[in-house]
């Protein structure tokens, strides 16, 4: 896509190409024969005077997107996994290369669409639900208009009135991000029975969806920490333990170990969800823990462990036990 929107402002050499866009010359001419074969009609001229061109007269149909078409561009992807796979400044990159494609009237509507709707798709897991208040709630999100609720919470319904600030799409499930009270929550869209919109209200323009949304997910997760685990970590096991456990918990937790023995084996105590779910994480760590406190999660990880070598002990030079 960069290639293509430079290719548009003119030609060049592929040498002159590859500094620009910070790639090789082999990536130059990799992309070049990828756009040919997609149909664009990009030709190469070689000597001094020569480079790539686009045909004369030819343009992509980007400039030609519609409002809605402008906006979904920054609806696609998921931040989340763009990040952990070290893309972040590329996907910002990108992005910002298209929206200056964008014609004035266009590029304050794509903008604003990136404030307001949020996909964040790795992590929960979720089902298919009924949604009939999402338009609703949308149209009050992108009109900045309040909304007032309905909302099932327990075995009961509250009512509330919202200005809602955006959308976010987790793994499937719908989430609005509105202000109640001074206070910004989030509401489940499935679980809102009815939704009117109300009078217009002014958006702070100093909220960033998507630094809420971290925030609050991160605050989530440490919410359902209500147990502690004390554990002796040999150095592997301190490597793995933050891809087993929530990793700000064992960040918070190897900060400040206790000093290592003579082998490397350090004692940290780290916050969990709960005993049974401590125990199944920890086996993961095979031989490299062992649990200090409590009794509780040591003797579940003890039994386990026995139960596991019970199940793969070879008899007679025979298939392990429990295998039919």
């Amino acid at each position: 896509m960069a290639l293509l929107l430079r290719l548009q402002q003119g030609g060049a050499t592929a040498p002159t190409l590859a500094a620009e866009l910070e790639v090789s010359v082999r990536t130059i001419y990799r992309d070049v024969t990828a756009l040919q074969e997609a149909g664009v009609p990009i030709w190469t001229e070689p000597g001094p005077a020569g480079g790539i061109r686009l045909v004369e007269g030819w343009r992509t149909r980007l400039d030609g997107l519609s409002a809605d078409e402008a906006g979904a561009l920054f609806l696609a992807g998921a931040p989340g996994a763009v990040a952990e796979l070290g893309l972040g400044t590329v996907l910002a990159a990108a992005q910002a290369k298209v929206l200056a494609t964008l014609p004035p009237e266009l590029r304050g509507r794509a903008v604003r669409v990136r404030q307001r709707f949020l996909l964040d798709a790795p992590g929960w897991f979720h089902h298919e639900e009924e949604l009939p208040h999402l338009a609703t709630v949308a149209d009050a999100v992108w009109s900045e208009r309040g909304l007032r609720l309905r909302y099932r919470r327990g075995d009961g319904e509250v009512e509330r009135t919202v200005e809602p600030l955006g959308l976010v799409l987790k793994s499937g499930t719908w989430y609005l991000v509105g202000r109640h009270g001074g206070d910004v929550r989030t509401y489940r869209i499935s679980r809102i029975t009815e939704a009117t919109p109300a009078e217009p209200f002014d958006r702070p323009d100093d909220f960033d969806l998507a630094a809420h949304w971290a925030q609050s997910s991160a605050d989530f997760d440490r919410s359902i920490l209500r147990s502690t685990v004390r554990l002796r970590l040999s150095p592997r096991g301190a490597r793995v333990l933050p891809t087993v456990m929530d990793p700000a918990a064992v960040a918070a937790a190897l900060t400040d170990p206790g000093p290592p023995d003579a082998d490397g084996w350090v004692e940290v105590e780290v916050a969990v969800e709960s005993d049974e779910v401590a125990a199944m994480q920890l086996l993961a760590l095979g031989d490299g823990v062992e649990v200090l406190e409590p009794p509780a999660v040591r003797e579940a990880l003890a039994a386990t462990a026995r139960r596991m070598a019970r199940l793969n002990q070879r008899r007679d030079g025979g298939p392990p036990r429990g295998r039919g």
